[in-house]
């Protein structure tokens, strides 16, 4: 799974993968456009919705942070 999301992170901009702060839009390393693609993109890779709530510092701040979300939704929608 974790392979698949660093896959889609990758698909959109190479720097996430190496990108290790703690804020990527206000860090600049991806714009609302990317993070809109991301966000579709892990939504129909993984069958989950994001909802606008979840969008935030501590589930899109890094690559890690997109991960642990991703698991956690995946997870949920098993039940």
């Amino acid at each position: 799974m974790e392979d698949k999301i660093l896959a889609i992170l990758g698909n959109v901009k190479d720097e996430l993968l190496t990108y290790t702060g703690l804020n990527m839009v206000d860090d600049g390393i991806v714009n609302s456009l990317d993070l809109i693609m991301i966000i579709s993109e892990l939504e129909e890779a993984f069958d989950i919705e994001i909802d606008a709530e979840e969008v935030t510092e501590e589930n899109f701040g890094n690559k890690d942070c997109v991960v642990a979300l991703i698991k956690k939704l995946a997870e949920k929608n098993l039940f």
